[in-house]
């Protein structure tokens, strides 16, 4: 009976979602935790310089204070396991969780820790922080857009969901060694996130 209720429900919800609001007076303040299965963190580096190379990472965790009205005061930790790397080809995985590369036995997490926001738009803003990887910490910007928030009766929960850009140095961090011009220094990082209300 419970299955055929969210069956019910799945089918209905569409009819009766809204779409997400970016008006604060509608959304709520408050503590925020990354819902895993509407997220993605995918990275891109050049290849020969001929394309740009995708892969992923399949685990991240993160916790959000937000509060729409004063989004300069958010705070923001997101931790990505550096082992979840998935490109389609094991073996290859295997190596990038290797010493030359992540490092992920010793330094398993990718961690991501906001200091300030600057609002640049009524959606759009830069956090600034630190990312700490392969045990090396460093200044970051991710360049954020507000998508809005409802309330998402799949989960019983006010949601909110954001995109955002991060571009790195792989040698800042000691990412990769191989002889130059086989890939770029330059990593673009895109997180798609859907947060859910604590």
């Amino acid at each position: 009976m419970h299955k055929l209720a969210c069956i019910i429900l799945a089918l209905c919800a569409p009819a009766c979602v809204s779409a997400p609001s970016v008006d604060p007076a509608e959304l709520p303040a408050g503590e925020w935790r990354l819902d895993p299965g509407h997220a993605s963190v995918t990275w891109h580096i050049r290849h020969l310089g001929l394309s740009w190379y995708t892969a992923r990472f399949d685990r991240a965790a993160a916790s959000l204070t937000f509060d729409p009205a004063n989004p300069e005061a958010a705070r923001l930790t997101a931790i990505v396991e550096a082992a979840s790397v998935s490109t389609g080809d094991p073996a290859f995985d295997e190596t990038l969780r290797g010493r030359g590369w992540l490092d992920a036995e010793r330094h398993p997490e990718i961690i991501f820790v906001s200091e300030r926001i600057e609002v640049t738009s009524e959606t759009r803003g830069r956090i600034h922080g630190t990312l700490t990887l392969k045990g090396v910490s460093a200044p970051a910007i991710l360049e954020t857009e507000f998508y809005g928030g409802l309330f998402n009766p799949l989960e019983g929960s006010q949601a909110i969901g954001f995109g955002a850009d991060l571009e790195i140095d792989r040698t800042q961090f000691d990412v990769g060694r191989l002889p130059g011009g086989f890939i770029g220094d330059e990593v673009r990082i895109r997180i798609e996130a859907e947060f859910l209300q604590n």
